[in-house]
């Protein structure tokens, strides 16, 4: 039998970036991660700076002078430090709190950083997308095994069940209504709200 990976015995679920939205009436940005082996996402509010940070790097677009993030991870890189991970690691207060996890010469290095922050530079280095399993259960939206709830989508449009009992905050549900009312724009990839015109 396959031994257990560490981080799963941790708690932790690997994710990807799915895409990164915005709502045209609000202006509003949100980041959606996917879990890699199930039909999971984790929706996390972002600033316009940070999304375009991590879109620019998704679409393969490189600014003409290094912005933020790509210093960052120069520096990172000339200094001999590896972006190992990062990790979602608790919600609270409607606050998504990430810890960054760096790498040099055998010793290993924990900061807290904001999940944008740490995703911008994950898409940058190849570290890996980790979320605590305590997160997702308060937050994740879809999940395997279960019946679909009238008009929730995923990003891709198709049907998505609510986490049901684990969605513990009622607040959660105003956020879940936004994230199911985005659509992606096929022909530019960019985020737009259903029914608009943008």
């Amino acid at each position: 039998m396959a031994s257990e990976e560490p981080e799963a015995r941790n708690g932790l679920v690997e994710m990807v970036v799915e895409s990164v939205r915005v709502h045209m009436l609000s202006s509003r940005h949100v980041v959606i991660l996917k879990e890699t082996d199930h039909d999971r996402y984790l929706p996390i509010w972002i600033g316009p700076w940070e999304a375009s940070a991590i879109a620019m790097k998704l679409q393969g677009l490189t600014a003409d002078r290094p912005l933020t993030h790509d210093l960052f991870a120069s520096a990172l890189d000339s200094l001999g430090v590896r972006v190992d991970r990062v990790v979602i690691s608790t919600l609270a207060e409607e606050t998504y709190h990430a810890r960054l996890h760096l790498e040099r010469d055998g010793a290993t290095f924990e900061i807290d950083s904001r999940p944008s922050d740490a995703l911008a530079l994950a898409v940058r280095t190849g570290g890996r997308i980790f979320a605590s399993e305590a997160v997702l259960e308060q937050a994740a939206l879809g999940g395997d095994g279960a019946g679909d709830e009238e008009g929730e989508t995923s990003s891709e449009g198709t049907p998505l069940e609510s986490t049901g009992e684990r969605v513990v905050d009622p607040r959660l549900d105003i956020f879940r209504d936004f994230v199911n009312s985005l659509d992606v724009d096929p022909e530019t990839g960019e985020g737009r709200t259903r029914g608009s015109d943008a």
